[in-house]
């Protein structure tokens, strides 16, 4: 791989000497934000690692290796036309490894960083401490709004995202006004499920060409990681923070309006609908949080965008994102392990190949396939969904989320997964399982008329096997359900159908759960 490395160190000035630097700065691949770093100064050395330990300790999608490592050299590219003097390290171990060998050689530099968003790099990181005799000091992550030590000790049973992001909006004064949300109301979920009209026009999402420092990187990653998941054809995601801005500002001209109305919809061959896709780009640092919710609140202001959408879009970030940093923050690392329900079986193989005769299941594997990305309705009630019902290891699922979307760092993901969607985390994070049968598809999807399956059929083999295999979930797991007054009717909906009808479900369910085939494909 070390023709890879020369052909990037040919786009930076010449290499500057370590030896006549007082002090470094580490940047990692999610913190690309210029405007964190102190300024230019001539014995600052700012240092970005590319590791081959990280890159390969799953296989992740070819695309986001491509998408982290074309960011990182663009934007190693950006700081040197800053004024900034910035030195490219290789590494086949972890990025602290890289680091460490590093600075061996130059005990008078003094290291500084922020703090790892990912537990392993956080750990790895802190080890340095007892390992090498440089200053060393760990800085706060400023890539998110809330402060993790004033909410920490309240993740708990009962502590909600609604409660937390009522206190962000609080303190933010994001749509605010004065002491009273904007509009009299703290969410409008209830207009933001509507199923899209057979003839609604969807903007397309545009295509940012890849030059020719992309191209080296999509050679890289094809040639060194060529048995990862998904692959390199047809990269077209922005990889510096110009693009992610014109990207940024087609969503809020040409999809936010609708965003909110279309949040829970579905449509085969459509994987994008009217969502900003800017999820990739905040998690690298290429856009922030706050300028996002800022330019969401002026869309609204000026009658661009209406308040449904801008607080769906706002709730995204400023809830939904910045609460589940602090989840992880708190629950880590025990929550790695949790496995609530005790599922065991291997992820079903359709992950790995998109292929299944399940017209949903089908469309929103195909969309993380070739994109390395769903949005968040089929990730949470199609694939994470169909996981749980079918009594799947929710950690293979997790693996497998982490690995599979470009904008999927462990503390983002393992909240999503472990937390709402598989409720492994027995209840912590979301308040029930998010289960459901075939009929909420049906309603916010167009699957159904196309699919192999009868969605009006409750058991046997031409059934929808979302049907039979939620009954069979609210049989089997009824704890869950009664617990919560939300959902406890549906256990006592069960126990109402007759003993033919609940036999017959159960009949169903271990059918297709038997025969479902599972792991990779040989």
């Amino acid at each position: 791989m070390r023709e890879t490395a020369a052909q990037f160190l040919s786009h930076m000035p010449p290499l500057p000497d370590p030896a006549t630097f007082e002090a470094v700065f580490f940047i990692l691949y999610d913190q690309l934000d210029l405007t964190i770093l102190p300024p230019p100064h001539p014995r600052l050395l700012l240092i970005v690692v590319e590791s081959l330990a990280y890159a390969t300790a799953l296989p992740h999608h070819q695309k986001k290796l491509t998408l982290i490592l074309s960011a990182q050299r663009h934007w190693a590219i950006a700081a040197t036309k800053a004024g900034y003097a910035v030195l490219p390290l290789f590494t086949l171990g972890t990025h602290a490894q890289g680091i460490a060998e590093f600075l061996t050689p130059y005990p008078h530099l003094s290291l500084t960083y922020f703090t790892p968003s990912e537990w392993d790099v956080r750990q790895q990181m802190r080890s340095l401490l007892q390992t090498l005799p440089n200053s060393i000091t760990e800085c706060p992550n400023p890539l998110f709004i809330a402060e993790p030590k004033a909410f920490v000790d309240k993740i708990s049973k009962g502590y909600r995202l609604e409660t937390f992001y009522r206190d962000l909006r609080r303190s933010t004064g994001y749509l605010m006004d004065g002491a009273k949300p904007v509009g009299g109301q703290w969410n409008y979920d209830k207009d933001n499920r509507k199923s899209l009209p057979p003839r609604q026009p969807i903007p397309p999402l545009p295509s940012m060409d890849p030059d020719v420092i992309t191209q080296e990187v999509m050679h890289l990653v094809a040639t060194y990681l060529p048995h990862h998941f998904g692959s390199t054809d047809g990269f077209g995601y922005a990889v510096t923070r110009s693009q992610a801005l014109e990207l940024a500002d087609y969503f809020f001209q040409e999809r936010l309006p609708l965003f909110g109305a279309y949040e829970d919809a579905m449509k085969w061959g459509e994987p994008f609908l009217f969502h900003s896709v800017l999820s990739p780009y905040l998690n690298l640092g290429l856009l922030s949080p706050r300028e996002l919710c800022q330019r969401a609140i002026a869309a609204y202001e000026n009658g661009s965008a209406p308040l449904n959408s801008v607080e769906g879009f706002l709730r995204q970030i400023l809830g939904w994102r910045e609460f589940i940093r602090v989840y992880y923050e708190a629950q880590m690392p025990t929550v790695r392990t949790a496995n609530h329900f005790g599922f065991s079986h291997p992820l079903p193989t359709a992950y790995w190949t998109a292929q299944s005769d399940l017209r949903c299941l089908q469309d929103a594997l195909q969309n993380v396939l070739h994109y390395g990305y769903s949005h968040h309705i089929q990730r949470l009630m199609v694939l994470s969904n169909f996981s749980n019902l079918t009594f799947t290891n929710p950690l293979e699922l997790n693996h497998w989320f982490w690995l599979a979307y470009i904008d999927a760092h462990e503390w983002v993901e393992l909240p999503n997964v472990l937390g709402m969607a598989t409720y492994a985390d027995g209840g912590i994070l979301a308040s029930k399982p998010y289960v459901s049968g075939g009929n909420y598809i049906h309603k916010m999807g167009n699957y159904c008329q196309s699919c192999s399956y009868q969605i009006k059929e409750k058991t046997g083999d031409r059934a929808c096997p979302f049907n039979y295999l939620y009954w069979n979930f609210v049989d089997r797991h009824r704890q869950a359900f009664d617990e919560n007054g939300r959902v406890s009717l549906m256990t006592r909906k069960f126990d109402e159908k007759t003993p033919a009808e609940q036999q017959a479900i159960r009949n169903s369910a271990e059918k297709f759960i038997t025969n479902l085939p599972r792991g990779l494909a040989k």
